[in-house]
């Protein structure tokens, strides 16, 4: 964690030395695991409330772990946060997920990516779904599905917030990974783009 120290913010994540008493708990699990909740753990209260929300974002969704990751991966390249993007990157291909398809969740893809990729955008860009997007989806992937992916919009451009804000660096085992393990094409779609 010393090379963190060479990164410029005002907030940068906390080292297992000045890990907060109060969530003493939470370190060997997920929140001392990375850089985002080990900055997030500047606020103990906030990141222990978080928890539950994350173990259904993340883990018990009815998205289903691929469609999540798409999801995320189009959430990252939305608001341009290449923590979140490199972490989903390395998250998507452990799923089996092809790097061409994780390229082209930053385009404009067909099928159910295509209305995954639309729906997120139509929450960035207008704060809701429209009715005849939200019924193709509930069709496709159904209700409780819709409404995980609009919480995991949410939930993730949180994280965005924290971790542009903040200048959180990227871990050092997933920056490895993709320095060693680029996508195999960078493409550039506009805004947010990760290239």
């Amino acid at each position: 964690m010393n090379a963190l120290r060479l990164t410029p913010s005002p907030c940068l994540p906390l080292t297992d030395e000045e890990w907060p008493t109060e969530i003493a708990d939470m370190k060997a699990g997920f929140a001392g695991a990375l850089n985002v909740y080990r900055t997030m753990a500047h606020h103990p209260a906030l990141l222990k409330a978080w928890a539950p929300l994350r173990q259904h974002i993340v883990k018990d969704s009815a998205l289903g772990a691929i469609r999540s990751e798409l999801v995320i991966l189009r959430s990252a390249h939305r608001m341009g946060a290449d923590y979140e993007w490199a972490h989903h990157v390395s998250r998507a291909r452990s799923l089996g997920i092809s790097d061409a398809r994780i390229q082209a969740i930053r385009g404009s893809p067909d099928g159910e990516d295509g209305l995954i990729a639309r729906a997120v955008d139509a929450l960035f860009d207008g704060f809701q779904l429209p009715a005849s997007l939200e019924r193709a989806l509930s069709a496709a992937i159904g209700t409780q599905a819709v409404i995980d992916l609009m919480a995991t919009v949410g939930f993730y451009s949180i994280l965005g917030y924290i971790l542009l804000t903040y200048k959180t660096p990227i871990d050092e085992a997933v920056a490895a990974v993709m320095t060693e393990r680029p996508l195999t094409e960078i493409l550039d779609y506009g805004r947010g783009s990760m290239s």
